[in-house]
């Protein structure tokens, strides 16, 4: 990180401004080069601003304001420096240009997060929020991110770290010095407790995290049923626009269609299926083979059954998949008479919805159905301090794993000495999560997915 990096960190079109962000230890001598104003930017005070032009030679390319911040006080710990010009494509390509051309080098995707989280002025699951924070299109996922930008989730780690090395300084003792009276002597029976209330309480962070996965990446929903049912109806009654094509040909929908909704602040992913059923045509078959595997990837799927047609083979068989889902049977056309038997399907009552998209009737019903059933209501009115990407709920699960297998080698009674390392282990992995140890292809890997400029 001795080079000094530049990038636009504004969206790239036609704007009031755009900022271009310079980062390292030439930044204000490359911006100086290139600034023309009152002002020497070489000698001005740290977090200031200050107005000029942007210069290629003798020509004015852009009026500006600079903003200078030095060392240490900045993001990236670096002295800062960024440029506001005017939005559009040619005024900012061409100061980014300039500064390539005087000595800075373009940033990689996430390069300034990445160097803040190096430089020790935020750790990895900060700096992982910080795209969450940019990606965030509903209040709970900003409080989310938010909540992790200033540390609340980190100290969840830190904590669950403080009790093992606690308990790893007191073995540790024990080992290296067995002549000290004052020091409690930790045995299995007195391990066993404590490693039982420390698997407790990542269990109980780890039961919390789903709800920031829905807070994070919402629900996945898919509309499963026969043809011609109404399941292209009922995506277009959620969305409450004309998504999806309607008619009463069965096999309209030979590809699925997508939208998306806000349920409490929880984005809920709604993808209407292709029709499932054995049919010769070769589109439509391809449709119901990508049916069944959005069937298989989904958080929820709502089944939809017609009211005024007999139960089939094909209904029949569609349940039995689901029901081993999280599903709410969805029995439309309630409006014309009743032909449908359910008797023969064991449908849990609570999770049977009655509706006539066509009149209007049930959609309510379903969305408060929703709701209840991923408590969305205890959600949204939550303080989320969750974690929430699966990179690190891997890690507590695979944490939570050994515990479990350090209890029952605690019951075997192995040696303290081998369960101490076992431990440490544990201790470690946590390390992963916050970034305190880590891997350079995981940090190359993670701030790839940034945006430029951040």
């Amino acid at each position: 990180m001795e080079d000094t990096i530049c990038a636009i960190s504004t969206s790239m079109g036609i704007g009031a401004i755009s900022i271009i962000r310079v980062s390292g230890p030439d930044a204000v001598n490359i911006v100086n080069q290139i600034f023309k104003s009152s002002h020497d930017l070489t000698k001005v005070a740290s977090h200031t601003i200050h107005y000029g032009y942007i210069v290629d030679g003798s020509t004015s390319v852009d009026e500006v304001l600079v903003s200078v911040m030095l060392a240490p006080k900045t993001f990236t710990t670096e002295d800062t420096v960024e440029i506001n010009c005017h939005g559009g494509i040619a005024p900012t390509n061409k100061v980014l240009e300039l500064l390539l051309s005087h000595g800075c080098r373009l940033a990689d995707r996430g390069e300034f997060t990445k160097r803040a989280f190096l430089n020790g002025r935020i750790d990895l699951l900060e700096a992982e929020a910080v795209m969450d924070m940019i990606n965030a299109q509903t209040d709970s996922q900003r409080e989310l991110a938010m909540n992790q930008i200033t540390g609340r989730v980190s100290n969840l780690i830190n904590d669950l770290r403080e009790d093992l090395i606690s308990i790893i300084s007191n073995i540790n003792v024990n080992i290296d010095y067995p002549e000290y009276d004052d020091v409690t002597v930790v045995t299995n029976d007195i391990l066993l407790p404590k490693v039982q209330a420390f698997k407790t309480k990542i269990a109980h962070i780890l039961a919390e995290s789903r709800n920031g996965q829905i807070i994070k990446e919402g629900i996945k929903t898919s509309i499963i049923g026969r043809p011609n049912v109404g399941k292209s109806s009922l995506l277009n009654a959620l969305l409450d626009e004309e998504k999806a094509i309607v008619t009463d040909i069965a096999g309209t929908t030979r590809d699925i269609v997508e939208g998306e909704i806000s349920l409490n602040g929880i984005p809920l992913h709604i993808i209407d299926t292709a029709g499932i059923r054995q049919t010769e045509d070769k589109v439509e078959s391809i449709g119901v083979e990508k049916s069944l595997k959005t069937l298989a990837n989904s958080d929820l799927v709502l089944l939809l059954l017609n009211n005024n047609e007999p139960l089939s083979r094909e209904d029949e068989e569609l349940f039995k998949q689901v029901s081993q889902k999280n599903y709410l049977v969805v029995i439309n056309k309630c409006d014309l008479p009743n032909k449908l038997d359910i008797s023969s399907l064991s449908i849990d009552p609570k999770r049977l919805i009655r509706m006539s998209i066509s009149q209007g009737t049930g959609l309510d019903d379903l969305k408060n159905k929703i709701i209840e059933l991923f408590n969305l209501g205890s959600i949204a009115t939550a303080d989320p301090t969750y974690l929430s990407n699966a990179r690190c709920i891997g890690i507590l699960e695979n944490c939570l794993h050994k515990m479990e297998e350090i209890e029952e080698a605690i019951k075997n009674n192995q040696p303290i000495d081998m369960l101490e390392l076992d431990i440490r282990l544990v201790w470690e992995d946590l390390g992963r999560i916050n970034g305190t140890t880590y891997e350079e292809e995981l940090l190359d890997e993670m701030f790839s997915r940034f945006c430029l400029g951040k």
